[in-house]
């Protein structure tokens, strides 16, 4: 089987994407600032029309939408709403960081990839984190809500870092995770059916 160094790129570049993509649905801000902080550092390469977030004035902005978003996920209330509007949010960046990742690829591919792949794996996440901070807020009214945000805030933090770093590793992580909530949402289902 000969080497070709196109497929190997393409693969990394692929699991990179899913990595932020999946990192997208816990914060949708903290995978751009990874991504932009790696651009300016040389350990990322951004491709043409994804440039920008390799700039100060890019890495200046997703500091301080990261930091809200981080902060907002404390407030309360603040907290469900923005799990309203940060669904269809996160996929739109989910798939958006998944296309910047993936070089080497015809667009039309690139950009069904990232919507399918890149969209859906934050999608999954994010769905997935609304359903814990609900059942948080119902259980505890509200109370434990802060750690589910420290959490959320630390496992993009972790994949983001790790999907840049080390991108097969995210993309197992990433799968872990799916294979783990979907167990957990099986038992839960399967306990509901018998009380």
């Amino acid at each position: 089987m000969d080497y070709d160094p196109t497929t190997l790129e393409i693969l990394v570049s692929l699991s990179l994407g899913l990595g932020l993509a999946a990192a997208c649905g816990f914060r949708i801000f903290v995978p751009l600032l990874f991504m932009s902080a790696a651009s300016l550092s040389g350990h990322l390469q951004l491709g043409g029309a994804f440039e920008w977030l390799g700039t100060w004035p890019a890495l200046t902005v997703l500091g301080i939408a990261t930091l809200l978003e981080i902060v907002a996920y404390f407030v309360p209330w603040l907290d469900n709403a923005l799990d309203t509007v940060g669904t269809p949010a996160a996929i739109i960046a989910g798939t958006v960081v998944t296309a910047s990742a993936v070089v080497g690829m015809d667009p039309m591919l690139k950009w069904s990839l990232a919507a399918i792949a890149g969209g859906g794996a934050a999608g999954m996440v994010h769905g997935a984190m609304a359903l814990v901070r609900g059942g948080s807020s119902a259980t505890t009214g509200g109370l434990a809500n802060p750690l589910v945000s420290t959490a959320e805030a630390g496992g993009s933090i972790l994949l983001s870092a790790l999907a840049i770093l080390v991108p097969f590793a995210g993309v197992a992580l990433v799968v872990v995770l799916m294979f783990l909530g979907a167990r957990l949402f099986s038992r839960l289902r399967g306990r509901r059916a018998t009380a």
